[in-house]
Formats: structure tokens, sequence, C-alpha cells
């Protein structure tokens, strides 16, 4: 079976389960600069570059992966939320980039596939983050039509990231915490190139992350409008990350699941973040609150963003247990008509 074949014969047996933040779980290691940079010899403090440890010490992500399967995931992110040519420019680690992402996704990949010898499927997703860089919006106040960066450019730095994911062994590619819709979009053509270019498909992930209450991005689609903005790109599973709690995304979830053909995938972070910036909501409640989807009928992934650990995950894995998954709509003859079928190979 293809990897989509795969993923949707699980999400129809079962509600499945996606890691949980990865930052918090670095952060508590306290690693010094020193672990960051390794032998690397670069010319810029490493200290923060999160993803440049698949290189300097794979341990880490290897064993923050390890503790979420042990958890109960069923699908690993890549630990490369930043892996691209603009984050790492921050970092004077441009060249890297290619390297990390192809280790990041080995390294997932490798954990994933031991713990897949028990029979039940692994996956991993080669997560791709937003950038700093914003397509529908100019940072200077003063020159509306200014742009840091162009399309051509965005897609670019997309479809290295997302080659290298797919080198290293990643079944999806996620496009996450989607501030921007048009940037997204911009995702979305650098992984069909990738496809055009290895002769098959590389089924997406589209994660979407809220600005306000309202339910709008920062480029102001609502949940509704960003579904109708990428629904063409037949993405194998759509949903909502980050931002907020699960509390707060309740009804956006509910929308969502009312029109989407795709499968629905949220993993909220532990609640709101406290006035030092942590999250305090415990395991036992992020579940509590993520099982009242599951019992509506309207998720088929869960999971944790920021300030979720092992622990949350394995509450939220608790409590679906046993709950049937969201049934996930057929394409329509609308759809089929206008040739937005999944990539299919030209005889």
């Amino acid at each position: 079976m293809t990897p989509r074949e795969q993923f949707l014969a699980e999400a129809a047996k079962r509600i499945l389960i996606i890691d949980g933040a990865f930052g918090t779980e670095i952060q508590q290691r306290k690693l010094t600069e020193a672990d960051y940079a390794g032998s690397l010899g670069l010319s810029k403090d490493q200290k923060g570059n999160n993803d440049i440890l698949a290189i300097t010490r794979p341990d880490v992500p290897e064993a923050i992966h390890r503790a979420y399967f042990q958890a109960g995931a069923d699908i690993a992110e890549t630990n490369t939320f930043s892996a691209n040519r603009i984050s790492q420019a921050d970092y004077g680690a441009e060249a890297l980039v290619r390297e990390i992402n192809v280790e990041s996704a080995r390294l997932a990949r490798r954990v994933a596939d031991e713990f897949a010898e028990d029979g039940r499927p692994r996956f991993v997703a080669g997560a791709i983050g937003p950038t700093n860089k914003t397509l529908s919006l100019s940072p200077d106040v003063n020159d509306p039509g200014f742009r840091e960066i162009d399309w051509d450019e965005l897609v670019d730095v997309y479809r290295e990231q997302a080659a290298a994911l797919v080198e290293g062994g990643a079944d999806f590619i996620l496009i996450e915490t989607v501030f921007d819709t048009l940037n997204a979009k911009a995702g979305i053509m650098a992984v069909r190139e990738v496809e055009r270019e290895l002769g098959r498909e590389v089924p997406i992930m589209l994660s979407m992350t809220l600005t306000d209450l309202s339910g709008r991005n920062l480029s102001g689609h609502t949940v509704e409008a960003f579904w109708y903005a990428v629904r063409h790109a037949r993405p194998l599973t759509i949903g909502l990350n980050c931002s907020f709690g699960a509390t707060q995304l309740r009804p956006h979830v509910r929308s969502l699941s009312a029109i989407s053909d795709a499968a629905i995938m949220v993993y909220p972070n532990a609640g709101l973040p406290n006035e030092l910036g942590q999250y305090d909501e415990l395991p036992e409640e992020t579940a509590a609150l993520v099982r009242e989807w599951a019992e509506a009928g309207q998720v088929n992934v869960l999971g944790g963003c920021c300030g979720s650990t092992p622990a949350h995950i394995a509450a939220i894995a608790r409590a679906a247990q046993g709950l049937p998954p969201r049934k996930i709509p057929q394409l329509d003859a609308v759809t089929r008509l206008a040739g937005l079928e999944p990539f299919v190979m030209a005889a």
C-alpha cells in the first residue's frame, strides 16, 4: 500500500495519535551551546537551534521520539520546524539544511520502524514550519506593498526542505502552524514539484494556527475559508495546532469537521500559557477536553502542541481508545470531474 492508503486504512479503524511538543522536551534537558554546536565550527552561537541536534546530538531527538511512541503515538513529527534556509540563516547554518532534514527524517524513521515491529504501523510526518516571513502582509507599516520574500523564493525554500525530508524517509509532509494561507500554498506548490521529480505522490498534511478567538489566522482566513483555499491540494489531513488550548479551539474544530472531506487532525497547546510563559494544564485535563471532540465524531487524529509532554500524549491516547474515528467523506463528483484526486502517475 502507498503511505496514503496505509494511513487511511488505519484511520478507518481508530483515532490515531500524533506526538507532542519537541521544544519543551529539549529545553528540559538543559543543553549547552557546545551540545548544539558540536564540532561543526559554525561562526554563530547555536544555542536554541533545536533542529541542528539531528547532527550534533541525535541522541536527544531520538529519546524524545522514543518517549512519544512509548506513550502511544502513531505519528512522529520530525524535529525540523525551523530547518529551512530562512530560519537557519539566524544561526549561519543555511548550508546544513539538507543534512539536518535528511538526518532528522532518518532518525524518526528508524525509531518508528522499531516500534512498528509490534504489527501496528507507525508513521513519520516531515514537519515544515511557516518561517518568519509572510507573503500576504508587509512588515513595514509605511509600505503596505513591501514583502520580505517573494513567491518563487519561498517555494524554493520549502522545496529544498520537503525533498530532504522525503529522502530521509518521511511518509508525509506536514505543513504546520500556518498563519499565512499564501505561505501554505507555496508549501503545497513545493511538494508538488517534489512529486514531479520523484514520479510519485507525497501526501500533504495541513495544520492552521489561529491568531484570535474569532477563528482567523494572520492573513485573515477563517477555518472554513482556509479549507476552501487549500482543498484543491487533496490534503491527507487538515486541522489546527498551536495558538490556543482545546477549550478555545472547540467551535473551530466543529466547523472544520462539518465541511472537510479530508481527515481532521488537531493538536492543541496544553491550555494557555501563564504569566511566565509556561503551560499548567495537566495531562488528564487536556485529554478530557479533546475526548469531547472524539465523542462527537469530529476528529481522526489527536495530539499535543506547545506545553504537551509524553504524559499528555499517553493521557490523550487513553482517552481516545475505543472511540470511533470520524467518518471521512468520499470525494464528491465535482472534485473528480475537476481532476483533483490524489496524485496519480501517468501510464
